[in-house]
């Protein structure tokens, strides 16, 4: 997610488990932590080893920066295979580690969630994960210094690192050494990186590429972007962002059956909605306080239609409704809020003051999870803690790179620039529906605006939330995409429908 700071207690209290395990590397500290394992992935059975180790990466001025800790899964005899694809995967934050995204969805074993959104998350087990795409690709997951078991360099301050250009610098090092280290410079290489790893994503693509020894990725894997936050970012009067959130509204009314299904698909109601959106709602928006009587009613009456509140709301307020709002207009009749980054979960709503979110009930169970696995699955038993809960106290605590009202924010042509250098570069953008941070709209208004070229660049819908592989059936649709994508082999955009 954007930011994580919502479940620091959670994480907290996950910490004492690893911090109360004896030591396991006493008599070779930094030694890593390697487990041999065997797997059946995508219907193929692959025997693979998994590394938990340490790599020291200097920061931009050549100086010792971070020791960051990796977990990687590497295929067996893959050195006789120097052109299996490696993936390098992190999550957002900015700054948190990897494990939702190793226990959620790419990892050999997953925290299965249930489809009873309901169900008490002490009830969830992990299982082996034959989604997964270790039959096609090596996969590193990669912690951020101040989180996980990474550290900053002794003497280094942590806080040096809080910024799109420094952690860029810190994750590219990584990655160079990595390759370096395990001979795989020749490898297909891609990223994947989710919410504000999409940033990230973006960052480290342009500094590998720049080096004075270019290192070239193959792609990409934007999973819930970020990139043009700026533009959908719903501040007092950027009506873009209430034109591109609409089909998000509309796709969560689908689903809690407040608005009319007969006669249309979930499909065609989305295509209904995106048509309105960019066309009379648009132009509604931009007249402002100078469109007619009539035709602010017909507007109203049309959102009512498409998002299930009333049209009396929208009269009052402009014609917009911002999407913390909609989460709790939307199920008031029912004494209910909807989940933030997953709109699927429902809960009671606060009596005044903030929301919270109850699709974050199923964060801490990940985390548990996480560290169980780690444990008794690969062998980690270190007395350090591993660390969830992001360094970072807020957004404001960070260094996005503009400097004035003018500034340029030029996380879409860092991409664009990428792109122009390597004629084979491709991204692939993953959204959930029925995410209310970032949404299905803001992904193709980025798509639309990028000026990528269109056989480069694709957008993959799930039916999920910002973490839409919480979804078993939207996980395999996710990683059936990644597949492809890495296999080079062609994909239809949307094929996570």
């Amino acid at each position: 997610m954007i930011l994580r700071s919502a479940f620091a207690a959670a994480a907290l209290a996950c910490l004492v488990v690893l911090a109360q395990a004896p030591r396991a590397r006493a008599d070779a500290p930094g030694a890593p932590v390697v487990t041999h394992h065997v797997g059946t992935f995508n219907g193929r059975k692959i025997a693979y080893d998994a590394t938990v180790a340490e790599t020291d990466v200097p920061d931009a001025s050549g100086k010792p920066g971070a020791r960051l800790v990796s977990m990687a899964y590497t295929a067996e005899g893959v050195a006789g295979e120097p052109r299996r694809p490696v993936i390098f995967v992190f999550n957002g934050g900015p700054i948190t580690p990897s494990l939702y995204l190793h226990i959620g969805a790419f990892g050999p074993k997953r925290l299965a969630i249930p489809d009873d959104l309901s169900a008490d998350p002490a009830s969830f087990k992990t299982v082996d994960n034959p989604y997964t795409v270790l039959d096609v690709a090596d996969l590193v997951f990669i912690d951020p210094a101040g989180t996980g078991f990474s550290r900053a360099a002794p003497g280094k301050a942590l806080a040096d690192y809080f910024s799109v250009v420094a952690d860029g610098q810190e994750v590219s090092a990584f990655i160079a050494r990595w390759l370096a280290d395990h001979h795989r410079m020749d490898s297909p290489k891609y990223l994947f990186g989710e919410s504000y790893g999409t940033l990230r994503a973006a960052e480290v693509a342009d500094q590998l590429a720049k080096q004075p020894q270019p290192i070239n990725l193959d792609g990409v894997v934007l999973m819930g972007q970020a990139l043009n936050i700026v533009e959908f970012s719903q501040r007092p009067g950027n009506i873009i962002s209430y034109v591109v959130s609409l089909p998000t509204l509309a796709a969560i009314a689908w689903y809690h059956d407040k608005v009319d299904r007969r006669g249309r698909t979930f499909e065609a109601f989305l295509d209904e909605t995106r048509q309105f959106a960019r066309t009379e709602y648009l132009a509604a928006l931009f007249q402002g306080d100078r469109l007619d009587a009539a035709s602010r009613r017909h507007v109203a009456e049309r959102l009512e239609a498409l998002t299930g509140v009333p049209a009396s709301y929208y009269l009052a307020h402009a014609l917009e409704i911002t999407k913390e709002r909609y989460r709790v207009e939307l199920l008031k009749d029912r004494h209910q809020v909807l989940g933030a980054y997953d709109a699927r979960y429902v809960g009671a709503p606060a009596a005044s003051g903030e929301q919270a979110d109850p699709s974050a009930r199923i964060e801490p169970a990940m985390e548990s999870a996480f560290l169980r696995y780690l444990r008794d699955d690969l062998g980690v038993t270190w007395s350090e803690p591993y660390l969830i809960k992001s360094p970072v106290e807020g957004l404001d605590d960070w260094r996005w790179g503009a400097t004035t009202p003018f500034s340029d924010w030029p996380y879409m042509t860092l991409i664009s620039d990428v792109m122009s250098r390597n004629p084979s570069f491709r991204v692939m953008i993953g959204v959930g529906y029925y995410d209310t941070a970032t949404t299905a709209g803001a992904s193709e208004y980025a798509l639309a605006q990028s000026g990528w070229p269109r056989d480069r660049a694709s957008i993959a819908y799930f039916q999920g939330g910002h973490m839409a592989y919480t979804n078993e059936a939207a996980l395999k649709a996710l990683t059936d995409d990644v597949r492809a994508f890495v296999s080079a082999r062609p994909k239809n955009a949307g094929s996570g429908d």
